[in-house]
């Protein structure tokens, strides 16, 4: 039988060899909460063996962030300390690769002002553009997994044991990132080429508009001219294949910025900024969101959509199948990361620029000007369920089907 230690050196050597792909001679920047810290040892250990230059590792306390939220006074959120974001861009500038590790307890600013909340995430997001553009358009490589945390397992199986609880969540990680595979890092070369065969079908249509339809749903985005649909894996500007996330199920595009209309209906919560957002429904015209109803988390979502002009608007859709294994576990995560892969998800803000030809080498307003959206936010929500139907609409008006009932239709 597999031990717990053996499985987590899989699943740290498959961060680094599939993950990020660590190269010779190449900075690696962790970040990670303190109960990772067993994980991010074995990432260090097996970046030095495939000869990473430095490990960089960025800590962070979820009992120190919340007396901060508690205490500190607002002005503090106010200013985003800069020299941290000058950091990260010039690593960036370097050729560094970023491995992000997601364990928040989704609860953990709970009872917290919403307005020191939205200060944070607008400060930060302005001091972080520069180096948001280089991750959203693949200049480097970064990747974005999970550990579990005594107060992120809680919430996931809140029904166990504790003394069980994080072994639960552990195990749900394993198996979702394939890790229980005789090899995983085999495994996941193949689900790539699944999902790139799944994004090449999507981008031979060159669908004008997807319509979505299910309960509580009736929305047509529109897509830009020369999108382009990707799958798991990602190419930087040297050539070095990546994966941004893992685990991931999904396929994914741009929305044309101004050709969004109807509304839309969440599907499982959002965990946003150590908050839950649960039960919500966006209303859209012309692109813009114009009413945001949520029967949890409505002042946080209204902040989080008054961070700036971009993020009225929609950056990326998202097509998973509800068979997918994550929905197929029945395990509700409270983490997009794991959720967002369960699920067909939208995301208010920013799109990524590798999602039209080209956008890799343009502007932020050569960008919008293709109807590519660009904002200081990207935040996923969930909006699939089995009950989704899901039609493309061609340039010369032809309707092919997408999705049924929660499923590829082709």
């Amino acid at each position: 039988m597999t031990t717990f230690n053996e499985k987590l050196a899989k699943y740290a050597e498959l961060i680094v060899k599939v993950g990020v792909n660590v190269q010779a001679d190449q900075k690696v920047v962790v970040s990670a909460n303190l109960d990772a810290a067993p994980l991010v040892r074995l990432i260090t250990k097996f970046a030095f063996e495939n000869q990473a230059k430095d490990v960089i590792v960025n800590w962070n306390d979820e009992a120190v962030t919340r007396e901060r939220y508690v205490n500190a006074p607002l002005s503090v959120f106010e200013e985003a300390p800069e020299f941290r974001a000058k950091e990260r861009t010039e690593l960036a500038k370097e050729g560094a690769c970023f491995i992000s590790i997601a364990s928040d307890d989704p609860d953990l600013l709970k009872g917290v002002s919403g307005e020191k909340i939205s200060a944070n995430q607008k400060s930060m997001g302005k001091v972080l553009v520069e180096f948001r553009e280089l991750m959203m358009s693949n200049t480097v490589s970064w990747t974005v997994v999970a550990a579990a945390s005594s107060g992120w397992a809680k919430k996931v199986f809140p029904d166990k044991p504790e003394n069980e609880q994080v072994d639960a969540l552990w195990d749900a990680i394993f198996e979702t990132t394939r890790v229980n595979t005789p090899d995983p890092v085999a495994t996941w070369k193949k689900h790539d080429e699944t999902l790139n065969n799944k994004a090449d079908e999507l981008n031979d249509k060159q669908f004008k508009t997807l319509h979505y339809q299910a309960p509580g749903t009736d929305l047509y985005i529109g897509l830009p001219d020369d999108h382009i649909w990707v799958g798991a894996g990602s190419y930087n500007k040297k050539g070095h294949e990546f994966m941004a996330n893992m685990p991931t199920e999904e396929v994914f595009c741009c929305a044309e910025r101004n050709r969004v209309d109807g509304y839309v209906s969440s599907t499982k919560p959002l965990s946003y900024g150590g908050n839950i957002i649960d039960n919500f429904k966006l209303t859209f015209e012309n692109g813009r969101i114009v009413n945001v109803e949520a029967e949890k988390g409505q002042e946080i979502l209204e902040n989080l959509i008054a961070t700036d002009e971009g993020s009225h608007y929609l950056g990326e859709v998202a097509l998973v199948p509800d068979p997918s294994p994550i929905s197929q576990s029945g395990i509700l995560f409270f983490n997009t990361l794991f959720d967002e892969n369960a699920s067909n998800h939208l995301a208010i803000g920013s799109a990524y620029a590798f999602n039209i030809k080209g956008g890799e080498e343009m502007s932020r307003d050569e960008l919008e000007k293709r109807g590519v959206n660009t904002s200081l936010t990207h935040v996923d929500f969930m909006i699939g369920s089995d009950k989704m139907n899901i039609d493309g609409i061609t340039k010369s008006g032809e309707t092919l089907p997408v999705f049924r009932n929660g499923d590829w239709a082709f």
